[in-house]
């Protein structure tokens, strides 16, 4: 799972990533059936009716996920289901107590013929709280709009029965002609108005989302692999081909970086743009699968924005397929969705997939060092201001709780970083010929999709791969609670601290925004009783000053991420117009534009002894 912060005060945020064979699932007394009916959507519900195997006991109960798989969040989609009723054969109620808030408990099973009950989407209750408890992450949610889109995350939707899991599922969507399904599973049905798709067991249909909108998607091949890219823009404002070459030219360079590793035939990027409307969707990232990965975005970024967020959350999202897809605990194998038990390899799961996501990039060209290097600076930066003494696996096996579960954004930085510290001892210890790309290819062979690792074991298996010097490493600060020394780790590789002077964002100091939005009028102001920096300063804008428009163009929260971008190629001392509105009155600004500075942290390469080494690190 991969999110990302638009810290932007008008925007709410939510922190928090096979075909079956059609042998032997052909009788109904081994399947689960689900019937999903999207032609007939009332109040943002969806009717779902699901006929179970035979069942041999008196009661049985039925199970909606408390969370699911790259999450690393208790989420309790039980709560957006309504009404929930079970028939006998001939028709007849039968007996149904809701146990707990994901749960159903259905008397005299033994006669139970279906179930059925109506499913709300989330996208639409994420700022009202409306069911209780936390948001949920948007692309692990679900969104129902007839006739338009359904994100149909099929956990939101679908669950099992106790003792069930293993059984194979049988899912039938019937939809209007004007919407087509986008996933990565086989359609068996011809037909244009219903779906039908066959998985082994629960496991597997969770991890395969279903898109239906109109039709607007891409394909193409790489290396074998087949990409699919749906899109969903409600205005129309982006389609699936616009952004495609990018996504072509992202994924060839993974595939080519990752190297013999190929764990799927077909991949699809589920993409939803967002409105941003009240009753949209606010939580932006993305949601790993192993076949696909669903992504939501703000409709109103402008192209080059979007193209960079798609970058960042599908090449961590893609990685996946690496680790925890294919390398994994048995925690993870076998994932009880209502009392999940943690692994404690969230540094690899979720670090080692975010260094592998800017690693590959410097790897294959596509940013330059000094971008690499600075995204690193950036990662010790934000993570040291997290808790550096708290040990990684514990906090990893106890991500649900607190005052664990605040720590959690760490994989993502800490996680990274202790990749690269691995990656710079194997290099220095091979000679620069392997790096940790090579563990995980071993990791790989030595395990693989359906054979998972004891957590206790994984240290001492890496050890055994590697080097002492790694379980050291592992020990000591991943287990461990000692800090890393970053810097003793660069300076293997020829990198020493430095700072410098850099411009930074007029509109934004860290996460803290400097303009804001009226809701009800859309116009941009500065917030007012702040502390400004030299751009506004230097031009006498105050709090409460209304954005008009800036070098003759008009701007709104239509149009805010246009203006953003924009402000990120301004140039010291570039002139600049500004028509403001000030309690009440409109003028102009003329003036010079200057950008905030501010020290910055960084690593130069200063002792060129270790050149052949750092590039070994950066290019092999």
């Amino acid at each position: 799972m991969k999110k990302i912060l638009f810290a932007f005060a008008f925007t709410t945020v939510l922190w928090s990533c096979k075909t079956a064979s059609t042998s032997a699932l052909t009788k109904k007394e081994e399947l689960v059936q689900v019937n999903i009916n999207l032609n007939e959507i009332i109040e943002d519900r969806v009717m779902v009716t699901v006929n179970p195997p035979s069942i041999l006991a008196e009661e049985i109960t039925y199970h909606i996920p408390k969370t699911v798989p790259g999450t690393y969040s208790e989420d309790n989609y039980g709560r957006y289901i309504d009404d929930l009723k079970a028939y006998d054969k001939k028709g007849n109620l039968l007996n149904v107590k809701k146990t707990d808030t994901n749960s159903w408990s259905i008397a005299n099973a033994k006669s139970l013929d279906k179930i059925t009950y109506l499913v709300n989407d989330s996208f639409d209750t994420e700022t009202g709280k409306k069911f209780g408890g936390d948001e949920i992450f948007s692309p692990a949610g679900s969104n129902i709009d007839a006739g338009k889109n359904i994100m149909l995350n099929t956990h939101c939707f679908v669950g099992y029965f106790t003792n069930q899991m293993a059984t194979p599922y049988q899912v039938t969507v019937s939809h209007p002609a004007t919407l087509w399904g986008a996933t990565s599973m086989t359609d068996l049905d011809s037909s244009d108005t219903s779906d039908r798709f066959l998985t082994t067991r629960y496991a597997e249909l969770v991890e395969n989302p279903i898109m239906y909108s109109k039709p607007d998607y891409t394909t193409f091949t790489v290396d074998g692999m087949e990409i699919q890219i749906a899109v969903y823009s409600p205005t129309g404002k982006y389609t699936a081909e616009s952004i495609t070459p990018e996504m072509k030219t992202m994924m060839t360079a993974q595939k080519t970086f990752l190297g013999k590793i190929d764990a799927t035939k077909k991949y699809t990027v589920l993409l939803y743009l967002s409105t941003l409307q009240e009753n949209d969707a606010k939580g932006f990232g993305a949601l790993e699968h192993p076949t696909a990965t669903t992504v939501v975005m703000p409709e109103l970024m402008p192209k080059e924005e979007l193209v960079k967020s798609m970058m960042d959350v599908v090449s961590h999202e893609f990685f996946h397929i690496l680790t925890p897809l294919t390398i994994h605990s048995k925690e993870i194998q076998n994932f009880d969705y209502n009392a999940p038990k943690m692994s404690e390899h969230l540094w690899m799961y979720e670090g080692v997939t975010e260094y592998f996501a800017n690693l590959f990039q410097i790897n294959q060209g596509l940013i330059t060092e000094d971008d690499f290097i600075n995204r690193l600076a950036d990662k010790i930066t934000h993570a040291a201001a997290m808790n550096d003494t708290m040990s990684f696996t514990t906090m990893s096996a106890n991500v649900l709780k607190q005052p664990y579960k605040d720590q959690y954004l760490n994989v993502y930085e800490k996680g990274a970083l202790i990749g690269m510290c691995i990656d710079i001892i194997i290099r220095e210890k091979s000679n620069g010929e392997r790096g940790i790309l090579d563990l995980m290819q071993k990791l790989s062979a030595e395990y693989g999709v359906s054979k998972p690792f004891d957590d206790a074991e994984l240290f001492a298996k890496i050890t055994s791969l590697t080097y002492p010097e790694v379980g050291a490493f592992l020990e000591t600060h991943v287990a461990g609670t000692t800090p890393i020394p970053y810097a003793t780790y660069l300076a293997k590789v020829g990198l020493t601290k430095a700072t410098e002077k850099v411009a930074t964002n007029v509109f934004l100091k860290g996460q803290s925004p400097y303009i804001t939005v009226n809701p009800q009028t859309k116009e941009i102001l500065v917030i007012p009783e702040i502390e400004l920096n030299d751009f506004y300063t230097s031009l006498g804008l105050k709090g409460n000053d209304i954005l008009v428009s800036i070098n003759e163009k008009a701007y709104s929260l239509d149009n805010i991420y246009d203006m953003i971008s924009a402000s990120q190629n301004w140039k010291e001392n570039d002139t600049i117009s500004i028509k403001i509105k000030r309690e009440g009155k409109e003028q102009l600004i003329k003036g010079k534009i200057k950008l905030p500075y501010e020290e910055k942290a960084s690593f130069k390469a200063t002792d060129s002894s270790k050149k052949q080494l750092k590039e070994a690190w950066l290019k092999s």
